[in-house]
């Protein structure tokens, strides 16, 4: 049970990371730089976001499978 919540835990803070990183990808598009920088920036934090969407998915199918 304490794993359980554990794993809730860790996959609420991959979330939350993505979601401070999708804020930042767009954040990135208006800032005050060259478009070749602020592209970069947004493509940067795009895809952090998108592996860490990944790892919570995956982290969340081990506390399912691990119920079982």
């Amino acid at each position: 049970m304490a794993s359980l919540r554990l794993s809730n835990l860790i996959t609420r803070s991959l979330s939350s990371r993505a979601e401070a990183h999708r804020q930042m990808a767009k954040a990135a598009l208006f800032a005050d730089s060259s478009t070749r920088t602020r592209l970069k920036r947004y493509n940067h934090h795009i895809e952090k976001a998108q592996q860490l969407e990944a790892r919570a998915l995956e982290t969340a199918k081990r506390s399912v499978g691990g119920l079982a």
